[in-house]
């Protein structure tokens, strides 16, 4: 199937990109309980979002202060979304890494979300100090939990988050894709990629759309699908590949 040639909106923005040759995503069975904890809300939501971020981004920061808590309230505390969460760190080391790394730890005593909502409250403001103090505050296990950061036996699973937010067309943070959990992005019914911290209406109109329209049959053993990115100005669909993405 062919390509569509690069486009650009009306803003200049570049849209249209292939992405050719992504591999499905798969989940090792010593990182499914981790994915269990990075999700919020029912399971079989009727609409997917994910999220792709980094704890010491500050839009990634504005997300969580100013969109989140509405998006939650509407439509993930409702069973309507379900929420996923996904590591981006911007550098290979330091603060991102090592929120990050520390989130999944403090998930693996069932405590991610306690972990991830305290470590973005901070502002970008975090070091060890702060993430031995938090994890103080939320009752770990203080041996386990160092063990699991000196062992980072996570940073495998953190940057491959990363690869499949590139995969997806995202190279900054934070980035969203919103899909139905049942279907998965189709040729017919594209993945929609949401490319920063837009405002709450912006997610609104795209998730009430999803709830509102029927949802398309997957038909056929094609497995190409199309990634829709939103902009405010004008809305194009280029090819890819769909990552299967749970």
């Amino acid at each position: 199937m062919k390509s569509p040639r690069p486009r650009m909106t009306m803003a200049g923005w570049v849209v249209a990109v292939c992405l050719a040759l992504l591999p499905s995503v798969s989940v090792a069975k010593d990182e499914s309980v981790q994915v269990e904890n990075r999700m919020r809300g029912q399971a079989n939501a009727p609409v997917t979002l994910i999220e792709y971020s980094d704890f010491t981004c500050g839009y990634c920061l504005k997300f969580f202060r100013e969109t989140w808590p509405r998006i939650q309230a509407r439509y993930v505390d409702t069973g309507k979304v379900k929420f996923l969460y996904r590591d981006y760190p911007r550098a290979d080391q330091g603060p991102g890494l090592d929120a990050a790394l520390a989130a999944r730890c403090a998930g693996g005593q069932g405590k991610y979300w306690a972990m991830h909502d305290r470590l973005f409250a901070e502002g970008g403001r975090i070091d060890q100090a702060v993430i031995l103090r938090h994890a103080i505050a939320i009752g770990l296990t203080q041996s386990v939990f160092e063990r699991c950061l000196k062992e980072k036996s996570h940073v495998v699973s953190i940057f491959e988050d990363r690869e499949e937010a590139n995969r997806w067309g995202f190279h900054g943070t934070p980035g969203f894709i919103l899909i139905r959990t049942a279907s998965g992005p189709t040729e017919k019914e594209p993945a929609i990629a949401i490319p920063g911290a837009f405002p709450f209406e912006m997610f609104a109109e795209e998730i009430d759309r999803l709830l509102a329209t029927a949802p398309h049959s997957r038909g056929g053993t094609e497995r190409e699908s199309l990634i829709r990115p939103v902009r405010s100005v004008e809305r194009s669909r280029p090819l890819v590949r769909d990552p299967h993405v749970p």
